[in-house]
């Protein structure tokens, strides 16, 4: 190891060994360079990340790609069905094979020099090299890839964390949301100047649902918690809880998170990246839409709507909110050190037609209203953290327990990767 990796890792693990239990961040956590380097290599290459939807890639030649700081990844199915992950990048001299975001292809071909790879990623041919060229060597750089109940990951880690023990969660609760057979209605990009952390502290806190997500909190338990959950508030949470188990007995699921207050989500003791959970909707409320009521045909193998939210999330990229009636991921990377790219998308079942089983005006105002009003607060607190001003603040334990476990779960990554140095 040379010593400019030992001197990086020294730096960074004196830097994430500065935060205190209970409190956030240190301003140089998010600003300095070195961290960012080193997240791209302790957690951007190091696990698992979500970066689409099988059902966006269903024939094959169908193709779409994913950034992750500087890397560009491309995902295409293959002639046999076979999802496979390649570096976006052409072993000619670089340059990035496809610049679409999707589409359909027979081969891919590379629009400096023709350089042409097939699906599976091997050489078919290169033009002008006068034979030199031994197409096995120059095949396509690969990565993981794993598909699990509709959800793609992929890691560009040589040896990945064992993919099994988040399949074996999973995978029952995705199962009668039929997501491998949707499709996605919508999709929106949204690049956000803000540290990509930020949009998880965000997401892992509820405290600042009451005062910034008007239409949120009337579908929701989770912005209680249990220093304002009232008896008549408990009564109603499980009245809820109630009619959700009498009608998903019949289906063999059950409602798995019946309390107010958000599932405590990451694990920092155990590393695990990965949780799904069913949760109870207020009464009246049989899907997150507007006014509760259905915003498209039932999904996968629901037969009656009032099934409350299928939640999953996996660090360090993505959530997801599932309805029986549509469901809408929202998953991210950092662009750079203060710029992070959010795409959300809304997926109904396969089947449905827009225009007589969905309309987009009322599938998406939901989400689409609680997205943009989470990056604009984060866009300010990105302003704030970076102001020579910023001090690290002490965390709520009734309700930032979520956000103190992803800050542990962060820095412990970081001083795990850095520890190496010692």
């Amino acid at each position: 190891m040379s010593n400019q990796s030992n001197a990086l890792k020294a730096e960074v693990l004196e830097h994430a060994s500065s935060r205190e239990e209970w409190w956030s961040l240190p301003r140089t956590l998010y600003s300095e360079p070195s961290v960012y380097e080193a997240e791209l290599e302790a957690i951007w290459r190091s696990g698992w990340l979500f970066v689409g939807h099988s059902c966006e890639v269903l024939a094959p030649g169908d193709f779409f790609t994913y950034e992750v700081g500087p890397d560009s990844l491309i995902f295409v199915r293959g002639d046999e069905g076979t999802l496979r992950g390649f570096h976006n990048v052409c072993r000619h001299r670089g340059t990035r094979l496809c610049r679409e975001a999707s589409g359909s292809v027979t081969e891919l071909q590379c629009p400096y020099h023709g350089w042409t790879y097939r699906r599976d990623g091997v050489l078919s041919a290169c033009k002008g090299m006068g034979g030199n060229v031994t197409p096995g060597e120059t095949q396509l750089q690969s990565v993981h890839v794993e598909e699990l109940g509709g959800l793609v990951f992929a890691s560009l880690a040589d040896s990945p964390p064992e993919f099994a023990p988040a399949a074996e969660l999973i995978a029952p609760q995705l199962a009668p949301q039929g997501l491998e057979r949707a499709k996605v209605a919508k999709a929106v990009t949204y690049d956000v100047p803000v540290n990509w952390k930020l949009i998880w502290e965000n997401n892992r806190e509820c405290y600042h649902c009451n005062q910034n997500h008007p239409q949120y909190i009337l579908a929701n338990f989770d912005h209680y918690n249990s220093d304002d959950t009232s008896e008549e508030l408990h009564a109603a949470l499980q009245a809820a809880q109630l009619r959700h188990d009498q009608a998903l007995r019949s289906a063999g699921i059950e409602v798995s998170h019946g309390e107010t207050g958000m599932a405590l989500f990451p694990d920092p003791e155990t590393g695990r990246w990965y949780s799904a959970d069913r949760t109870t909707l207020v009464e009246g409320y049989l899907t997150e839409s507007m006014d509760g009521a259905l915003v498209s045909t039932l999904m996968g193998a629901y037969t009656e709507p009032d099934v409350g939210t299928l939640r999953v999330r996996t660090m360090p990229n993505c959530w997801m909110h599932a309805s029986c009636d549509h469901a809408v991921s929202t998953s991210f990377a950092p662009i750079d050190k203060d710029h992070t790219r959010i795409i959300v998308r809304w997926l109904v079942a396969g089947d449905a037609v827009e225009g007589e089983d969905y309309e987009l005006e009322k599938v998406m105002p939901f989400w689409e209203l609680t997205s943009v009003q989470d990056w604009e607060l984060c866009r300010e607190v990105q302003r704030g953290v970076l102001s020579s001003g910023y001090r690290p603040g002490p965390l709520s334990r009734t309700k930032e327990y979520c956000l103190n476990a992803f800050l542990s779960w962060y820095c412990g990554a970081l001083k795990d990767w850095a520890g190496e140095s010692k």
